[in-house]
């Protein structure tokens, strides 16, 4: 990466690039569960990666995150879309778009090990 601060990056920017990297933890976590059809795999991750499930994610994470990240939790949340949610609520999908906003925060920030410790709190709040 060039010599940009992260912290300069639009939130939506940050959500682009966390949707990713939540969708890449989530297949790595799945793949590593048992090995199954890749249409399997797909509905275990729909099951994982949707704004309702990434919403109770940023319920939890607000409260338990550091307080750089919290703000980054909310500026994601917080950002103006032109998007609409297709199958959850607009609080939901904002809460989201938060939750992959600081996933983003953190690939930039070159965190994986944050990333790996958030995530397994993801997969605990869901299941």
């Amino acid at each position: 990466m060039n010599d940009i601060d992260i912290r300069q990056y639009s939130p939506l920017a940050l959500a682009y690039m966390g949707d990713c990297i939540f969708d890449l933890c989530t297949r790595t976590y799945l793949l590593k569960q048992a090995n199954m059809p890749a249409n399997k795999l797909h509905q275990k991750s729909k099951a994982i990666v949707n704004a309702t499930s990434q919403s109770k994610m940023y319920k939890h994470l607000v409260e338990i995150v550091t307080e750089e990240e919290k703000a980054v939790l909310k500026r994601g949340r917080n950002a103006t879309t032109n998007t609409r949610a297709k199958n959850a609520s607009m609080i939901d999908y904002k809460n989201a778009t938060g939750l992959e906003a600081l996933f983003g925060y953190l690939y930039l920030k070159e965190d994986n090990e944050r990333i790996d410790e958030l995530f397994k709190i993801c997969l605990d709040i869901i299941n």
